[in-house]
Order: C-alpha cells, then structure tokens, then sequence
C-alpha cells in the first residue's frame, strides 16, 4: 500500500441523483471507466475519489439500486464547476445505463469518527494489511484508534484486489480533514481508501 501524493487543496463530496434499475454488483472497475471517458482528469487528479455505490444486499450477481441512490464524487473544490456539465448524462456502467441528476455539493466536515467502506491490501492477510495502515498513518502525521472490519474484494483488470473496511476514531478535527483529503492507499478511482464521517463503530 502506497500512499498517494498529499494533496494541499480542499476537497468536496459531489452527490449525483441517480436514475437507474439496476448494476452489476461488482461493478467499480467499469463505473470508473464510464466516468472517466467524461472526465480524463479523474485519472491523474490526486484528490479525485469514487465513492462506493450503494446497492441492494444480495449474492446475486446483479444488484437493484434504490431510488435514493446517489453517485458520490470527492474531487478538488476547484473542479467542481465541471461535475455541472454531467447533470442528464446518461452514463454507461457495464450494460447498463444511470441517467445522472444535478450534484449537490457537500463540504468535508472535521468528524472525529471516519469510516472507509474498503481500503485496498497487498494481501488477504489482516495483520499485513494493518501494518501498512500504521506505516501510511504515521506518514500522514494522523494517530487515532483503528479498527479493521471485514475483506472484502473487487475485480480489476481480470484480477482479484483485497480490501479490508477500516474505521479511525478518537481523530482531531486537523487529522480527520487530512484523511479525507489524502485518503489511504491506492485505487481511490475504485472506491478504496475513502473516509467519510461515521456515528459508530458497528459499521466495521
């Protein structure tokens, strides 16, 4: 796990209403192609971030969305002028289509609980993973207690990618905008190593 460049600048959540019936369930890899055929920057913006999309709980391989779905981006706040231009595009994410609605932007707020709903490991071994966690942390200057939660995995480019969910709490405000400036670890296009605030460590 390798940290990517500190980004000094501020960074936004942009929310997307969403219009569609369903996706494949894992579908991260081909979400973050669709968005970056309309957005090339995405690639090589180091703050640039995909959120995980929620779906419907199943073991199918497909997965219903809900209709208060939304796409979330966390991009730099100077970028979020563009995201205005994807209002009622409809985007291709594998052979399905979501018809994308007006962002809303979202400030990032100091929350002393964050919560990444998975940050990418070098293995399936937990003890591996944690041990670059802290490495990655220390770098950062970010303390706080972690707390890992269960491996989960993603298909990319035909291989498989471990995760692990990862919660920090007890974090200072200065700390806690850092993380969810910076993220943790790589593939944030996939929707790894994104923290957004948490009330609870059950999540995990």
């Amino acid at each position: 796990m390798s940290p990517p460049q500190a980004p000094d600048k501020a960074a936004v959540d942009a929310a997307f209403p969403i219009q569609g019936q369903i996706l494949p369930r894992d579908h991260a890899q081909a979400l973050q192609q669709g968005l970056c055929a309309q957005l090339p920057w995405l690639d090589t913006d180091p703050v640039a971030g995909i959120h995980p999309i929620k779906v419907v709980q199943g073991s199918d391989e497909h997965a219903l969305l809900s209709r208060r779905t939304c796409l979330l981006l966390r991009v730099g706040a100077e970028r979020a002028d563009e995201l205005l231009a994807l209002a009622g595009l409809d985007l291709t994410v594998g052979a399905h289509l979501l018809r994308l609605g007006r962002p809303h932007l979202r400030e990032l707020l100091p929350h002393s609980t964050l919560y990444a709903y998975r940050v990418a490991a070098g293995s399936a071994d937990e003890m591996t993973f944690m041990a670059a966690v802290d490495r990655e942390l220390a770098e950062l200057a970010i303390g706080g207690e972690r707390v890992c939660g269960k491996r989960q995995r993603v298909l990319a480019s035909g291989r498989v990618l471990d995760t692990f969910s990862l919660m920090l709490h007890a974090l200072p405000p200065e700390q806690s905008l850092r993380l969810q400036q910076h993220g943790l670890g790589p593939h944030r296009l996939l929707g790894c190593g994104i923290f957004v605030p948490h009330r609870s460590a059950a999540a995990v």
